[in-house]
């Protein structure tokens, strides 16, 4: 399909057609080479509510955003490097069916399709993609990825002190590397995880004394690796205590979500593969 539609004008004219959706606020999506296979509305789970959110496969980028007026008009633009994804399926729950979790090194999260079949075509050309990708490349599939961060209404107390009861006043957190919803006391630590932002962000009480602990463990690594090299020369002498000694040179606002709200109906026509 990819080498079928490459460099056509009709698939130049699709791209143009998300471009112009997206408007000012997106990037340019047109490069050489590649192709849009297929697009969609897909239900994303996000902190506060599930939400729908429309999606565009391409054969090297996974774009999505929010819906203002579908098919017309879309914002706050999201691009995932499909060589960065793994997929993971997972259970229905009463709320949500048809889910897989889309993991990156950067975000994580779950989505859910309308039915089975259409959860299937997804992954299956996701799949595809990310398989031609690696090959392509030669590159191996990530193994590193973030954590998802857990919805706010799954948990009424904090997730790690089991103490603290969430209400209007006191708020949830999230912790950005186990994802877990905690409270303002059990989260006032921040850490610099670059694979993420080059700001410190907030990690819970135990995930700060992890991550500190792996920051120690690789410094003393990084320490002896030279000694290591300095040892095995000849006539290597290291240096005495005293000598080393001296030589230190999106919250966005909370609403209710209507239990009997429907994303999908019969009418909706949820995705496209182009062919």
């Amino acid at each position: 399909m990819v080498d079928h539609l490459a460099n056509t004008e009709i698939n130049s004219q699709r791209i143009a057609a998300v471009e112009n959706c997206f408007g000012a606020s997106g990037q340019p999506l047109a490069v050489p080479g590649r192709v849009l296979l297929g697009e969609g509305i897909l239900t994303k789970e996000c902190r506060k509510k599930p939400k729908p959110r429309i999606f565009f496969l391409f054969n090297d980028i996974l774009v999505y955003g929010s819906i203002v007026i579908n098919k017309r008009k879309y914002n706050s633009q999201h691009i995932i490097p499909l060589e960065d994804v793994t997929l993971e399926t997972l259970p229905d729950t009463l709320q949500m069916k048809n889910r897989w979790m889309i993991k990156t090194s950067k975000k994580s999260f779950v989505v859910s399709a309308a039915s089975l079949t259409e959860r299937k075509e997804w992954i299956s050309h996701l799949e595809e993609c990310i398989r031609h990708l690696l090959t392509k490349t030669g590159r191996q599939p990530s193994t590193e990825h973030a954590a998802p961060w857990i919805p706010d209404k799954a948990t009424d107390i904090c997730m790690r002190c089991t103490q603290t009861k969430f209400s209007t006043l006191t708020r949830r957190h999230h912790c950005r590397k186990c994802g877990f919803v905690v409270c303002a006391d059990c989260s006032r630590q921040r850490f610099l995880m670059p694979r993420l932002s080059p700001k410190p962000l907030r990690v819970c009480n135990l995930c700060y004394r992890q991550l500190l602990a792996e920051k120690k463990k690789e410094a003393e690594t990084d320490c002896l690796q030279p000694e290591l090299i300095r040892s095995s020369l000849p006539g290597y002498e290291p240096y005495s205590g005293d000598e080393r000694a001296n030589d230190k040179s999106d919250d966005d606002k909370a609403d209710q979500w209507p239990a009997d709200t429907e994303f999908y109906t019969s009418e909706v026509s949820w995705s496209s593969f182009h062919s």
